[in-house]
């Protein structure tokens, strides 16, 4: 009985031992590629690069880790759906305006400290901010060491014949510089605006206030065309120009006042056949004013005799509503929008600063029209020198510059980078719907990825999908945070 049941002990051993052994051979043919086992949960790839800057300034247009994903996963949260299929305006640039004061203090700079400086601002490298737009003083602005123009004369005489005419002062300042950035980005666009006309063409003898006497309107003509031929020949291209800067705020040092219906006059009989006499292809814009008086570029548009000449209008936002643009546009669609200027102040703090330009100078512009976007001063000291006795004491450029070199870079560097950065000249809005506090716009660019700007504008942190092509991603931002999206 034992040996009986130790043979079937043994058999049953043998068995499984068979069993065992033949485990991993079956009738199944082999697979004559394996592959390795798959992870349990795959590596979502990223499909969309995310530049961030917070309020409280813990990221700094920094590139951000994060993974975002397209998918088609159900959630409940708001929607930004960007539609590429709705197209708005062609986008020039985002920049500042390079003052006198500004090319002086990087004048000021070390060579090397100059050249890298200037590489960061204009190029195209992946520290660089690459800048595409400059507006530039035609003479002096109040952000220059003192008033002047390029044909000042002494008091009691003049020179209608222009024949004292001359970029000299400007020359070793921000003509210099503009030469240098050109080299690094021969494409930028350069947008001129007087302060003011030569004094001894104004009923008032002063840099500050006064209007421009009619008896010299052919002259101030001729002093466009002089200034736009003479800076050609310094190989200097200027794109637009502004007839005049805020020309309803007399108050500046320089300054100059001028009616919607003198400025129609200067255009029509003036300025305009003198640009066409000469063979200027140079832009004529009106305004370049405050966003609460849309009817200033409205009368002025009306005028057609005026209006053959006049490529579009210009706009600050020191007072009025942004969507001042889009009531221009909805009289002259077929006229051009710009924004051209908004200063950050010495007192104002960076959260609210990039809160509010974003919302409105940035994405509010754009979605407004604007082929543009400018934020004012490029740089300064840190006393917020140089500028005009008068001049404006509080602006903040984007830069502080001391003189032992140091380069602090201010709110409005961070404004204008998370949009010069990647949307170049060229680029063309596209659509994107606004969803409660989470501000955006949208642009597709000549090479074709899509560029998404979003600003929280709310007081708590949000997460939101961006929806493109029926898929989508989830993403944050904390209140007051600014963040740009590109993908392909």
């Amino acid at each position: 009985m034992k040996k009986s049941l130790i043979v079937s002990i043994i058999s049953l051993f043998s068995l499984m031992l068979q069993v065992n052994c033949s485990s991993g051979s079956t009738n199944e043919p082999e697979d004559p590629n394996p592959s390795p086992n798959p992870p349990e949960n795959p590596v979502a790839t990223n499909d969309v690069d995310f530049w961030l800057t917070t309020a409280n300034k813990n990221d700094l247009l920094k590139k951000q880790s994060t993974v975002l994903s397209f998918n088609t996963t159900f959630n409940n949260y708001p929607n930004i759906t960007v539609d590429e299929s709705q197209t708005y305006q062609s986008i020039d640039g985002f920049g500042f305006t390079l003052t006198g004061g500004s090319a002086e203090v990087i004048n000021g700079l070390s060579s090397t400290k100059r050249t890298e400086l200037l590489q960061e601002l204009f190029g195209n490298s992946e520290n660089s901010i690459s800048i595409s737009y400059l507006r530039i003083s035609i003479g002096a602005s109040d952000l220059n060491e003192a008033p002047f123009s390029y044909d000042d004369v002494p008091a009691g005489q003049t020179d209608e014949t222009l024949s004292n005419f001359s970029l000299e002062p400007d020359l070793n300042g921000v003509i210099s510089v503009l030469q240098d950035i050109l080299q690094i980005n021969p494409n930028i666009k350069i947008l001129g605006s007087p302060w003011s006309a030569p004094v001894w063409m104004k009923d008032n003898n002063s840099t500050i206030g006064g209007s421009l006497q009619p008896q010299y309107y052919g002259a101030y003509a001729q002093y466009f065309v002089k200034y736009i031929q003479e800076m050609k020949n310094l190989g200097i291209t200027v794109d637009a120009i502004t007839v005049q800067n805020e020309p309803q705020h007399g108050g500046n040092n320089p300054s100059m006042v001028m009616s919607a219906v003198e400025q129609a006059d200067f255009i029509k009989n003036h300025l305009g056949p003198a640009f066409t006499s000469a063979n200027i292809t140079t832009k004529i814009i009106v305004w370049d004013h405050n966003c609460d008086r849309p009817d200033y570029p409205i009368t002025v548009l009306n005028d057609p005799d005026a209006n053959k000449f006049i490529d579009g209008s210009a706009f600050h936002l020191y007072a009025g509503n942004i969507s001042a643009l889009s009531t221009v546009h909805n009289s002259f669609p077929n006229k051009n929008l710009y924004f051209t200027e908004q200063y950050t102040s010495s007192s104002s703090d960076f959260a609210g600063d990039l809160k509010w330009h974003l919302a409105n100078v940035i994405i509010g512009s754009m979605r407004n029209w604007s082929k543009n976007a400018l934020e004012w001063n490029l740089a300064n000291n840190p006393a917020f020198e140089p500028h005009t006795d008068g001049g404006c004491s509080t602006c903040k450029g984007a830069l502080t510059i001391s003189s032992g070199g140091n380069i602090t870079r201010n709110v409005a560097y961070y404004i204008i980078a998370h949009a010069s950065k990647f949307v170049p000249s060229g680029s063309v809005r596209i659509g994107s719907n606004i969803s409660g506090d989470i501000q955006n716009v949208a642009f597709k660019t000549p090479n074709g990825k899509k560029v998404l700007i979003v600003e929280n504008n709310g007081d708590l942190s949000t997460t939101f999908n961006v929806k493109y092509n029926g898929k989508w991603f989830v993403t944050s931002l904390a209140a007051g945070a600014v963040g740009t999206y590109v993908w392909e």
